[in-house]
């Protein structure tokens, strides 16, 4: 990893976002509020979901993704209520977005840890699904080191 000491969550000079700072938090947000596909999805789902992510270049980083009641919100932060909360280091979230690790595998062995409701996430599948769609338009602006 190289030294990012001096990043300030704002884009680099790419225009790109750095993985899991506030301006990517803050444009996956906007792209969430944006999807009909997320509405649509949150019409049926309802499932709050923090992700912990440790020792990452700006320290630890707490996001969340909340659907309910026809609407979809991601932000910084814990969700409210929480019904899943998912931990894992800087890496595997990197190796995970970047698909170089399987989220399944990286659960089976043990560098995501899962706490809270296992049954609401297997039933928020679809949710999930909708979001990859969403990620994929931040993901192209994403720099991961």
């Amino acid at each position: 990893m190289s030294d990012n000491s001096a990043y300030d969550g704002e884009p680099t000079a790419t225009g790109r976002l750095r993985y899991l700072s506030l301006e990517w938090i803050a444009a996956l947000s906007a792209e969430v509020a944006a999807s009909e596909s997320m509405g649509e999805i949150a019409q049926h789902h309802t499932v709050g979901v923090t992700q912990i992510i440790s020792g990452g270049p700006e320290g630890d980083v707490a996001y969340h993704l909340r659907v309910s009641e026809g609407d979809a919100s991601f932000g910084a932060g814990p969700a409210d209520p929480e019904d899943v909360k998912m931990e894992q280091d800087w890496q595997t979230a990197v190796d995970v977005a970047t698909g170089e690790l399987n989220a399944q595998e990286a659960f089976i062995g043990g560098r995501i840890r899962l706490f809270g409701d296992q049954q609401k996430l297997l039933e928020s599948q679809p949710v999930f699904g909708a979001l990859d769609a969403v990620f994929a338009s931040v993901r192209n602006r994403t720099d991961y080191r």
